[in-house]
């Protein structure tokens, strides 16, 4: 399933595949999952959101959606926009949404925010 966010006036689709995975350890060296639960550790306070972290999470099941098309490098996907509305909740939310549909077909659901 993927879903539609909105970062600044740009309409974008998520989907949170076994390639999600794959993207992101090749571009930002790093685990996605074990980056999701950081994100999920501190969802309730947004003050220590580490954006830098949550974008890349969207980056790359934006890129999971748009296989097998050409891609942009992770620095120039976010060159790409003009303004990102980090106060936006639906945001967090529906990210973190996509990626636990994804990932969990069990009982596992993020939590929204407050």
């Amino acid at each position: 399933m993927a879903r539609d966010l909105k970062i600044g006036d740009k309409e974008i689709r998520v989907r949170a595949t076994p390639l999600t995975l794959l993207f992101y350890k090749q571009e930002f060296k790093s685990d996605f999952m074990g980056d999701m639960a950081k994100l999920e550790k501190i969802k309730d306070s947004m003050v220590n959101l580490d954006t830098t972290l949550f974008l890349q999470m969207i980056w790359a099941m934006n890129k999971s959606d748009s296989y097998p098309q050409s891609f942009p490098n992770f620095m120039d996907w976010l060159g790409s926009f003009e303004s990102i509305d980090l106060s936006d909740t639906a945001l967090y939310e529906v990210t973190m949404e996509e990626a636990a549909a994804g990932f969990f077909r069990g009982k596992y659901t993020p939590t929204r925010s407050k």
